[in-house]
């Protein structure tokens, strides 16, 4: 069995970790990989754990469209073979060369490339993908966010040649993951939930636990995603003037510099240099400075409402999750037109997002007659139990309001629309009737509810992903704390360990 992994910035290191735990406990010797940024490029080259047999660098690839013409015979070839039904998707999914976003700051959006450019940088990174899996013929492909041009085409080009793709996705339970077939839901979990099949007694049991404990104390899975955590007042997003503070930054800027000037990847595409950060921090700092304190109105628990948390941007919850439902402030509108009379929209703010959104975003969500705009330190387990109605794209707050037994539509793919008493919205004008559907036919059942969430605990690993993905630094540590997710990718590839003591 060969494996391929996609090796995305610090994800890289799971990934190649999970390669190395395969390989000793299960005796799997050939992967090899797509690889994002060149820092994890070099780290994968030196390492002595896997003799990865073909390493392809995204950014390499992409530099390949400056000498490379265009040919709309061979993009039309493409769109038949492998279009979703076109050849869109795989460019709108991808924030830096559709918005130079992550390049530079949210809310810039201008593109830097040209509609030509853009359909070259999809033909060289196509043309290679097919050649990689054509050359290196992987019996499965692992991901995990699907971000970008490249990891859009391995995805869909290796389903389509036959190849197993294999996702791995966050449930909303604090450090349970599942592994997936698709990225637009958890398969294994569907299947399971569809067909009506019975999960363990101690699935059950966890279930129940988890759901009697959610409900005395409702905690985010990512402990990070809590108000309380990030900078969500106007006096905490100048914290960096304090001298201490003001210290470390000017020490990591003159380091960023140094950097800048020493490194090997400044030429390529999603390479941040220090002047944009600059640029672009002064801003948001000087957006910041003036506030958006007085357009928040008061949270009224008594008040007839219904509830819509904004996401964060941008992200695959938007992009490659509900693409045709990313412009916020527009569905918004829709959303309180949609409302029965007397009944207003709390619309509150992603924690996160607080110091990236500009001020004329929440003037203009303030001109619609029934939205109010609720503090991003209100949390939003203060706002469900009261809310009549969520309403969201993907947010995790639609499946902590399932949990609570609250109406809910959304309008993006995502894992808990399996639940009947979940409504996924696919069109405007079937909004209103949707709305009003689970307004005054709403119908929970909690038994439901229960075998779901005991079908994701049967099918799922238990880890801190999270933290050893983004803030474990110890590369050690960081592989023993992924054996049971290894163990996980075993069960579903049906490898046997090479001894008892792997299954561990």
């Amino acid at each position: 069995m060969k494996g391929c992994f996609l090796l995305q910035r610090n994800f890289a290191y799971i990934g190649h970790y999970l390669a190395v735990l395969l390989k000793e406990r299960y005796g799997i010797e050939d992967f090899c990989g797509y690889v994002y940024v060149r820092k994890m490029y070099h780290f994968l080259k030196s390492q002595r754990d896997i003799n990865y047999t073909s390493l392809l660098l995204d950014q390499e690839v992409h530099a390949r469209y400056l000498n490379e013409k265009l040919d709309l015979g061979y993009l039309q070839w493409l769109e038949r073979t492998y279009g979703i039904p076109n050849l869109w998707p795989y460019l709108a999914v991808d924030r830096v060369v559709m918005h130079n976003q992550l390049v530079r700051e949210y809310p810039y959006d201008t593109p830097r490339y040209t509609h030509e450019e853009m359909l070259r940088i999809l033909q060289v990174k196509a043309k290679a993908v097919i050649n990689f899996l054509e050359s290196e013929r992987p019996d499965f492909v692992f991901l995990s966010v699907i971000g970008g041009i490249g990891s859009m085409l391995l995805y869909h080009i290796a389903r389509k040649k036959g190849i197993r793709t294999i996702i791995v996705h966050p449930t909303s339970i604090r450090d349970t993951y599942v592994l997936s077939d698709t990225y637009t839901g958890f398969s294994g979990v569907e299947r399971i939930f569809k067909n009506q099949e019975q999960p363990s007694h101690d699935a059950y049991a966890r279930a129940r636990g988890f759901l009697d404990e959610f409900r005395k104390n409702p905690q985010p899975h990512y402990e990070l995603a809590h108000p309380q955590k990030q900078p969500t007042t106007r006096h905490q997003q100048f914290d960096f003037v304090k001298p201490k503070n003001f210290a470390r930054n000017i020490r990591w800027i003159a380091k960023y510099f140094y950097w800048h000037f020493t490194r090997d990847d400044i030429h390529d595409y999603d390479y941040i240099g220090p002047w944009n950060y600059l640029k672009d921090a002064l801003r948001r700092k000087m957006r910041n400075l003036v506030g958006v304190g007085d357009l928040y109105d008061a949270y009224d628990p008594n008040e007839n409402f219904a509830f819509f948390p904004l996401h964060y941007e941008p992200e695959i919850t938007l992009l490659l999750y509900a693409p045709f439902f990313t412009d916020q402030s527009n569905l918004i509108k829709h959303i309180a037109r949609s409302l029965p009379v007397g009944m207003s929209l709390y619309v509150k703010e992603h924690p996160a997002m607080v110091p990236y959104r500009p001020r004329s975003y929440y003037q203009q969500l303030k001109k619609i007659p029934n939205v109010k705009l609720i503090a991003p330190t209100v949390a939003s387990f203060d706002i469900l139990p009261h809310a009549k109605l969520v309403t969201t794209i993907t947010s995790t707050v639609g499946w902590e309001a399932a949990l609570l037994g609250k109406p809910v539509v959304t309008f993006g793919e995502i894992f808990y629309n399996q639940l009947s008493f979940v409504k996924k919205c696919r069109a405007l004008e079937d909004l209103p009737l949707l709305v009003k559907h689970q307004l005054e036919k709403f119908a929970y059942d909690e038994a439901e509810l229960i075998r779901f969430i005991a079908t994701i605990f049967d099918e799922a690993a238990s880890l801190n992903l999270q933290f050893l993905w983004e803030r474990e630094r110890d590369l050690k540590k960081k592989k023993e704390g992924l054996v049971s997710l290894a163990n996980l990718l075993a069960k579903k590839l049906n490898l046997t360990p090479l001894s008892s003591n792997h299954t561990q």
